[in-house]
């Protein structure tokens, strides 16, 4: 029986924590920032963790 592979494109953006959670990086960081407030930058900095039935899907994919 062939096992399922790691989807290595949603490995090398999300990380998996110790308590299972899924962790990703903000979107609208790459560019532009000159129009964005200085709190929103901020923000975007930090990294946020997936929800739900998403978080689900994603360590799925990853093979968890």
């Amino acid at each position: 029986m062939p096992k399922q592979k790691t989807h290595k494109g949603l490995s090398k953006r999300v990380k998996i924590t110790a308590t299972g959670k899924v962790k990703r990086n903000r979107c609208n960081a790459g560019h532009l920032m000159s129009g964005k407030t200085a709190k929103r930058r901020r923000r975007l900095r930090q990294a946020t963790v997936v929800a739900g039935v998403k978080a689900q899907a994603f360590r799925t994919a990853l093979g968890q």
